[in-house]
Formats: C-alpha cells, structure tokens, sequence
C-alpha cells in the first residue's frame, strides 16, 4: 500500500503538520510506503528522505495568502505522482492541497482528515465552498480528531456515515529523558507554576489567561511559551497590570526543553475562545504527565472532549478569567482532589491517546479501503 500524504507547510509549523509527519514516520516504520507532499514555507523546492520508506517532497511557494500557501509546483507535483499511490490523505483544511487533488486526475482512494473548520476566514470560505463540497464527496473515508467536532461540524452533517474519530496520539513524554534540563523551581523557588504552551493569537485567549493572574495568590507564576504576533501587546497588558512578577512570556521553548516544563508546573492552562482551537495536542502531552487541566468549553470543539471535566481536570466558560482562576486555586488547594485528577489524567492518556493507537487505528482504516487487496493477503498467508 503506497500513501501519499497532502499538507500545507513545511518546515512543520503547526498541529496539522505535526500529525502528517508523526503518521507518516509510524506508518513507514512498519514497511508501508508513506510520503508527504507541502507547500514549502521558505520557497525552496526539494526533496528529503526522512527513511526507506518516506520521502518529503516541498513545493515552491509564490504567495501566502490568509494562511493558504500558493504553490502552482504542487499541482504540477501531483500530476506527476498520482499513479505512484493507492491513497492521497489530505488535511484540512488547506484550499490548496483541496485544489491540486481535484486537477490531479488522482483515480484511487481518498482519505480527508478534517482537523478543523474553516472559522472566521467568510469570504475564503465563500470561494473555497464549492471545492470544498466536492473534496468531501470525493472522500472515501473522513477522519475526525474528536467525536465532538465530527458531530458538530455543519460542514459534516450529511456525510456522517463515512466519518470515524481517530484521536491524536503523542508518544509517552513522561518516558522521554530531558534533552537539556532547565531548573524551573530553582528559577522560581516557593512557587506554584501553571504552564501554557502555543502560538501567542487572538484565539488562544492569552489576555484572559494574564487577567486570570489578577484574581490568584502571589505564590503562583503564569508561564506562556510560544511566539507570534500578538508577543508585545501582551507585554503592554502584563506590564500595564502590574503582573511582571506573576505572569512571564517565556517566547519560543526548544524541543528539547519542553519536558522539564511539563514536569515543573503544577497546572497545565489552555484558554482558547473559539472553534479555531479544534484539539490542542498540548493537552494530551499535559494528560501524559499526569498534570490536571484547567481549559474552555468551547462550543463544538474537541477541546472538552480531550480534557473531561471531573475526570482530567476542570473546564469553566470561555472568557471567563475569574472562573480559570477559581478552577487553578481549587486544584491547588485541595490536595486529595488534585492526586485524584493526576491520576486519572494520566488513565485518559494511556486510554484515548497513545501514539501507537493512533498508527494501529489508521492502518486498520487504510487496509479497509481494500478489503479485496487484505483477503489475498489473509489467503497467501
């Protein structure tokens, strides 16, 4: 079975492209042909061997437009090396890669992984509509990330028969030795760290998670990791606040620190507002850990799916900063409830989200677009 994977960019940015690559390095390790094909972040036009069975291919990209990479060498791509693969798996969304399977003459089959709506971007999505209802025809199979955002996606209503929930898994952190130690409680000593992690934009409601420090004791610190355009107006809020001391904008943290992190904090807070926020994998890191989570319930989206309320942690409203700062303080007090919470984060993980479950449960999919190709096999054996 040779599978060709579709994203949007590389070098790998965000969640969807983290996927990609996390599917195609588990698939490829079990002798199944898995290559991915992007649209290249920097322009650059090249071709990686990431092992003897995956190949990155990067596209030339022209332009950049409200987060679509345009990238006409990416059609011309597809072309050539459609016969190549039984399966394109395409994520969405990303109207590009949308387009270039449908001027490819692609014959096989079709996996569309829906990672997400397309939320506040109207008149893209008026254009991009069209297209979009034919990509979710063409597909023979739709895989979701939480049964939530399946169920609730209008965008899904109709095709609900063809749709499956495959979590996302993370391999076991908690097992990983720390490539470079940072010592976050020498750093700040008698303190009570809550960590976030993810890019710094308007969905991932910073400014209410550095309100929230206005209503918590003096003995926590608010640790945001990340960067992105919204780094020095958060700064202003902070300072004009008076929470320096409180709440720290750690910027980008190396691969190789993020464990000591995780292992630091007391708390792990997500405050995201909308449906753009559709899973968060920081959570199921947090959940791997064994760190409560105090996250929104945000309407539709897998977010409260992954951390269950009672049972991983709490969720409170979305914009809502006192009612983080009430979930953060009772976790933090009440010390039989956290253990309790701790413990079952951890069950959630090895339950739901374990990286393993999420190869097995896609190649359980893949051989079932060819149950003909499987029984030959089954009879050969």
């Amino acid at each position: 079975m040779r599978i060709l994977q579709l994203g949007k960019f590389y070098p790998l940015l965000g969640g969807v492209e983290i996927v990609m690559h996390r599917l195609a390095l588990g698939l490829s390790e079990r002798g199944y042909r898995c290559d991915l094909l992007y649209a290249s972040q920097d322009g650059e036009t090249s071709t990686i061997e990431v092992n003897p069975q995956c190949r990155l291919y990067r596209c030339k990209t022209f332009l950049e437009a409200k987060a679509t990479m345009i990238s006409p060498g990416m059609i011309l791509r597809l072309r050539r090396m459609r016969k190549d693969y039984d399966i394109i798996h395409i994520h969405h969304p990303d109207p590009m890669a949308a387009l270039a399977l449908f001027l490819s003459g692609f014959k096989g089959k079709v996996v569309l992984h829906w990672h997400s709506d397309i939320i506040r971007q109207h008149r893209l999505l008026k254009f991009y509509t069209p297209l979009q209802s034919w990509l979710i025809g063409r597909a023979d199979l739709i895989v979701g990330t939480s049964p939530v955002y399946i169920k609730e996606s209008d965008a899904l209503k109709h095709v609900q028969h063809k749709t499956v929930c495959v979590p996302i898994g993370v391999l076991d952190p908690s097992a990983q030795k720390e490539e470079v130690h940072v010592d976050l409680t020498g750093r700040y000593p008698g303190k009570k760290i809550i960590f976030t992690i993810g890019r710094l934009v308007l969905y991932k409601g910073l400014n209410y998670l550095i309100e929230t420090a206005k209503y918590i004791p003096n003995d926590y610190v608010l640790l945001i990791g990340g960067k992105g355009f919204l780094h020095d107006s958060l700064q202003r809020q902070i300072e004009a606040e008076g929470l320096q001391d409180k709440v720290k904008l750690i910027g980008f943290i190396p691969q190789g620190e993020i464990v000591s992190y995780f292992k630091a904090c007391k708390i792990f807070c997500l405050a995201s507002i909308d449906k753009r926020e559709a899973f968060a994998i920081v959570q199921v890191q947090a959940l791997a850990f064994g760190k409560p989570i105090v996250s929104t319930n945000i309407p539709g989206s897998g977010v409260p799916w992954v951390n269950k309320d009672g049972e991983s942690g709490f969720t409170v409203e979305p914009c809502n900063s006192k009612a983080l700062a009430e979930a953060i303080v009772r976790l933090c007090t009440d010390d039989e409830l956290y253990q309790r919470l701790s413990r079952q984060a951890r069950a959630r993980y090895e339950r739901l989200f374990r990286y393993d479950q999420m190869i097995n449960r896609m190649e359980t999919l893949y051989n079932n677009l060819f149950p003909e190709k499987t029984i030959a096999n089954e009879t050969s054996i």
